[in-house]
């Protein structure tokens, strides 16, 4: 659980608690999964901030939001069947109990892992922002002010392969190199 808000400081252990709760079965519609795979994206911070506006606001107690990879343990969705492999933002838990709406069957369990990076939150949003809000046209020049993170350091190769000259903004030499 959030425990505490990092606001203008890096994260500590004391900002989670680790709860222990009884596993809710499922209601008509959800599905109670296993966790094998958490996603860990630097705006997860931001969101224990309430910075950013764009996801819910968190409160101190909530479930840490975020995207995992997990298999069908319970089902009272006719979606989903148990032992299925699903994604989605069901939060840091081991077994939770998700709206099966909320979640998207993985077909190739081999490439699971991949929709917690590039294939995931990180690619979708460098790629819909860049060619669908920057609409990017070759020979143009793309600049990254983010170019060593996650998101940015993916935009930088979407634009190259546009055809773009990519000017790359990080902060520090070590991460310029």
């Amino acid at each position: 659980m959030i425990a505490d808000r990092p606001n203008g400081r890096p994260l500590k252990d004391s900002d989670f608690e680790l709860v222990t709760r009884d596993i809710r079965a499922p209601e008509a519609g959800e599905v109670v999964l296993r966790t094998h795979w958490l996603g860990f994206d630097p705006a997860q911070k931001g969101w224990m901030e309430n910075v950013g506006g764009y996801v819910a606001a968190t409160n101190i107690g909530d479930v840490m939001p975020g995207s995992g990879i997990g298999s069908v343990i319970a089902s009272e969705h006719p979606k989903f069947a148990v032992g299925d492999i699903v994604s989605g933002r069901f939060g840091w838990q081991e077994f939770p109990t998700a709206a099966g709406d909320e979640l998207e069957r993985i077909s190739d369990p081999e490439m699971a892992t991949a929709r917690l990076g590039v294939l995931g939150t990180t690619g979708m949003t460098a790629y819909f922002g860049l060619l669908r809000v920057g609409k990017p046209q070759a020979g143009d020049t793309v600049v990254v002010s983010g170019a060593a993170g996650a998101t940015g350091s993916v935009v930088g190769q979407i634009a190259k392969i546009a055809g773009c000259r990519v000017v790359g903004i990080a902060g520090g030499a070590e991460k310029c190199r």
